[in-house]
């Protein structure tokens, strides 16, 4: 029976003893074997087995007491095989009364387990990797009770943290043993911004790592726990308050830190961890590791989402036990953030100058890191799973923002040839610049107008860079996203005006708050519904609440005074919906007027076309406005009722296909028919392939990300437009699902660079 051991005295003295045989010296095995014996004897166990990870993926036997001596080092495991291997494979406790009969179980005679019945095995976890597991077993048959599981799980963490520092094991016998991945590898995701990149990992909130395990005075660690407890409550409540200086996490996941750090039993675990005798930061570890083994294995999305929500406080309080601020971090030049996920604030805090790519556990192609990322021009791949997992900070990696894959620790071989593509995207931004001046015009002389997507002022930079002709979309969402309140009047006005003066005369279109759906403002309360994306969001939220848009808009008014202004309502359903947004211009320009305020010298107001109702509704639309711009993100997946931003429906379909093309014809058709200017500025209009098809469809104003205005002029300068037309609007009436084969072989025939 374990019962009256450990559980009895505590692991201190445990703890005590393994520290004593560390100091002691003698050869890495011996001192291993003394581990063991010592683990075994404290926890009243008749077996007590270590096994390692080798590079190879198998798990094996590196000590034991009360099995057969000679099976150390001789017994493997494949990967996942045997009890051991569940263990590792789940990086969870598993407590068995009778393992024999477990499904799993591999009988290894060489061991002589034979007369061992009750089993309880925990993971050697570091940096949330399995490096191997530790056992404990005995003759009777039992379920070992909660206490011994966590006891065991902290020796578990000390013996892991001296196994990678070589204090137990020799460095030469850790040579083939996988404490941390070295080993080059491929990840495949999905492509969130266009690019080629090659730098060393930062882990986003990267964890501290305890260099000390054991704690000289209980009594003072107790008192430096409660103040770094204390601290980082008073930090996370600033936050929320809005006195931070920089835009931290959203309020919601805020106020998941703040529950979660007021939690009594989180709380109580620390403290029971300390007095055990572990310093703050392994009992910040230990209990990491336990909440990592309950939530890792639920099948409620919510449930694991909180896993999350633990890991980013427990980093936190190991940040203020080690005494940093944010900012303090010591950055690498050419780095690549790695991050389960990012708010548009989280990856503007990093230095443009140093960042190079980007690489995300999670992430869509419509998600504000990558909007942000396809802004300043940063390479990103994001649904890469489990990839903070396979990399240390500091770490070689390879981010193909082309083919949507990243390489780990890559071979001296990729290297090269990575750089060699590298240099021929250099020669090809080359040209890009060479040609930022001409204008864009086809070989049968149709103009094409080349417009900017925009969001950020480090957007504006671009402008003259890329040759754009103006911004055809500016998101004003931006400056409400990455603010702890709401932008004042001012500050609104402020920034309008920045933009407009940057763009010197070039037209710029204003796109109202865009909020809802995925973009939730701390600071403004909104109900929880149930298909957010289908809810309250853009023009609808700004109706609701005529407040919040006709600030906006009174500032939008006041920044123009005197030049041209285009606004635009997002997501208009309805006609209706675009009648009652068009009167608050008017309100405003009413308001101003009685004031003596200046007007805008030209004011055009248009709609966003992205509810597929529109199309039916365009003879009604169309007269009212003074200009319309087609979101193709929305309007194709709504008419394709698939999220794309969800991996598991967004290749069901295919922008490319014959019912998304007649849309996007008979949009361009009622546009020109009403004389009424149409834009594209969804993804479409930067990939030049699907640009190639728009400028068929008749398009001649497209708006796009900076870093497609390049090589979208380049295929339109190869094209012949009549020929195109020919050769698209034959496929229009095609039965396929898409058509994309069929206008690769089109590109080829008419020899368009895309």
């Amino acid at each position: 029976m374990m019962k009256g051991g450990l559980a009895a005295r505590g692991p201190r003295s445990l703890l005590r003893q393994i520290r004593e045989v560390m100091a002691g010296g003698g050869p890495a095995q011996q001192r291993l074997d003394q581990t063991v014996s010592i683990i075994a004897r404290s926890m009243v166990a008749e077996v007590c087995s270590i096994y390692l990870r080798r590079a190879s993926g198998e798990m094996e036997l590196f000590a034991t007491e009360g099995l057969n001596p000679d099976a150390v080092h001789k017994t493997r495991l494949r990967s996942g095989e045997g009890l051991v291997g569940e263990v590792a494979r789940s990086a969870t406790p598993l407590n068995l009364p009778d393992a024999p009969t477990h499904p799993s179980f591999s009988y290894r005679p060489e061991t002589g387990e034979d007369p061992f019945h009750s089993f309880l095995g925990v993971p050697l976890l570091r940096g949330g990797r399995t490096i191997g597991v530790l056992i404990v077993q005995n003759r009777a048959a039992r379920v070992y009770d909660q206490d011994e599981v966590e006891d065991l799980e902290t020796i578990a963490m000390v013996v892991a943290e001296m196994v990678a520092s070589g204090e137990l094991v020799g460095i030469a016998e850790l040579k083939d043993v996988e404490l941390a991945p070295h080993r080059p590898e491929r990840l495949r995701g999905l492509k969130l911004a266009d690019g080629l990149a090659m730098g060393r990992v930062v882990l986003h909130e990267a964890p501290v790592a305890p260099e000390r395990l054991l704690a000289d005075d209980i009594v003072a660690e107790e008192g430096r726990l409660k103040q770094a407890l204390a601290a980082m409550r008073s930090h996370i409540d600033e936050m929320l308050e809005g006195q931070h200086g920089l835009a931290g996490p959203s309020y919601e996941v805020l106020e998941t830190y703040r529950m979660f750090a007021e939690d009594r039993g989180w709380n109580r675990s620390l403290e029971d961890a300390v007095r055990s005798g572990l310093t703050s930061e392994a009992a910040v570890e230990r209990v990491r590791n336990e909440h990592r083994a309950r939530f890792a294995q639920a099948r409620d999305p919510y449930l694991r989402e909180r896993l999350h929500d633990l890991e980013d406080l427990a980093n936190r309080l190991l940040r203020v036990l080690a005494g940093e601020t944010p900012g303090q971090r010591e950055l690498p030049d050419d780095m690549v953030l790695v991050a389960r996920n990012l708010g548009p604030a989280d990856l503007l805090e990093y230095p443009r100058e140093k960042l190079r790519g980007l690489l995300l556990e999670e992430g869509s192609a419509a998600s504000h890191a990558a909007i942000v990322a396809r802004a300043l021009q940063i390479p990103c791949v994001g649904r890469l799973s489990g990839l903070r997992d396979r990399l240390s900070q500091g770490d070689p990696v390879l981010v193909d923002g082309e083919t949507a894959e990243a390489y780990l620790r890559p071979r001296a071989d990729m290297v090269e040839a990575f750089t060699a593509r590298m240099a021929v995207r250099a020669q090809r931004r080359a040209e890009f610049e060479r040609l930022k001046d001409t204008p864009a015009v086809t070989h049968d002389g149709s103009r094409v107008t080349l417009l900017m997507n925009a969001g950020l002022a480090v957007d504006l930079e671009n402008l003259d860079a890329t040759g754009a002709e103006g911004i055809g979309l500016f998101r004003t969402e931006f400056q409400f996203m990455v603010s702890d309140e709401l932008p004042r009047l001012n500050a609104q006005t402020a920034l309008y005006e920045k933009v407009l003066d940057a763009a010197g005369g070039k037209p710029v279109t204003f796109r109202t708050l865009d909020l809802g759906g995925d973009k939730v403002l701390p600071y403004l309360e909104t109900e929880r519904e149930e298909n957010p994306a289908l809810g309250r969001r853009a023009v609808r939220m700004g109706l609701d609440r005529p407040a919040l848009l006709r600030l906006q808009l009174r500032a939008l008014l006041a920044a123009a005074h005197g030049r041209e202004l285009r606004v635009m309502f997002p997501l208009v359903a309805t006609v209706d919906e675009f009648r009652a947004a068009q009167e608050l211009v008017e309100v405003e320009c009413e308001w101003a007027r009685r004031r003596g305020r200046p007007l805008p010298a030209l004011l055009r107001v248009g709609a966003m076309i992205e509810a597929p109702s529109l199309l039916w509704h365009l003879d009604a639309l169309l007269p009212l406005t003074d200009f319309v711009s087609v979101g193709t993100n929305d309007l194709i997946q709504y008419m394709f009722a698939a999220d794309r931003t969800n991996p598991l429906v967004s290749d069901r379909y295919d922008p490319l296909s014959p019912p998304a093309l007649r849309a996007l014809a008979a949009i361009q058709k009622a546009a020109a028919e009403t004389g009424t200017p149409v834009s594209v500025c969804g993804e479409l209009a930067g990939r030049p392939l699907e640009a190639f098809v728009l400028v068929a469809l008749g398009f001649t104003r497209l708006s796009m990300p900076p870093a497609g205005i390049g090589p979208v002029k380049r295929m339109i300068l190869s094209c012949d437009r009549e020929a195109a037309r020919r050769g698209v609007t034959n496929l229009l009436a095609s039965s396929s699902g898409s058509v994309r084969t069929e206008i690769e072989s089109l590109v080829r025939k008419l020899n368009v660079a895309v």
